[in-house]
């Protein structure tokens, strides 16, 4: 299917939005499981964008972030990142480890806390749309990178070869007490896997 954004119908928007929302349900009530702590979340925003203008979307290109990557394969292939700016880095695994650091910059051992909680996040996402679906779709180990969002977004190109044109972006906001983390979830399916994934939710 040659995809753009402007064939979606009304219907596939509603859809995949509901796919975010409630990927984006399971995520928080993982993330309080794991830190032992009531974590509450804004509404998430769900769009689909151009792949160009993400690095635009979370701050402009020149904005330091995280970005946890993970490679799909299955029924579905492409990739999929969590993208957060360095406040809520370290706010994140501070929350995680029960510490209050303010150096911005993350040690090893938080770096690797940071890839864990990135895990947990996508496995909710992907349960959720594998649940939705019926699609069977597994994850590589995370790998974590923390630059320039110009060039987090050049990460999953390196990595995992051609992405597609266009991901389902995910914006969320975790508020624990006084602390708001925000998130960006971007699903990137490679070549003609979003005509499968509308095919499996009976939309296309």
């Amino acid at each position: 299917m040659s995809f753009k954004v402007d064939d979606l119908n009304v219907m596939q928007i509603d859809v995949l939005k509901e796919i975010g929302n409630i990927g984006a349900g399971n995520a928080v009530t993982a993330l309080s499981k794991m830190v032992s702590k009531k974590i509450d979340m804004k509404v998430p925003k769900v769009n689909i964008v151009e792949f160009k203008d993400v690095a635009d979307l979370i701050g402009g290109a020149e904005v330091l972030v995280s970005g946890i990557y993970f490679q799909l394969f299955g029924d579905m292939t492409g990739s999929i990142m969590f993208i957060i700016d360095k406040t809520s880095s370290k706010l994140l695994t501070n929350l995680l480890m029960g510490k209050n650091d303010f150096n911005p910059e993350l040690d090893e051992m938080e770096r690797s806390a940071l890839k864990e909680v990135g895990n947990i996040l996508a496995g909710s996402y992907l349960s959720s749309l594998s649940s939705l679906t019926g699609l069977k779709i597994n994850v590589s180990v995370p790998s974590l990178a923390i630059d320039m969002a110009g060039a987090i977004m050049s990460v999953p190109i390196a990595l995992f070869g051609q992405v597609g044109d266009h991901v389902l972006l995910i914006e969320t906001e975790f508020i624990e007490g006084s602390n708001l983390v925000k998130g960006n979830f971007f699903l990137i399916p490679d070549g003609g896997s979003f005509e499968i994934l509308l095919n499996s939710l009976g939309v296309v």
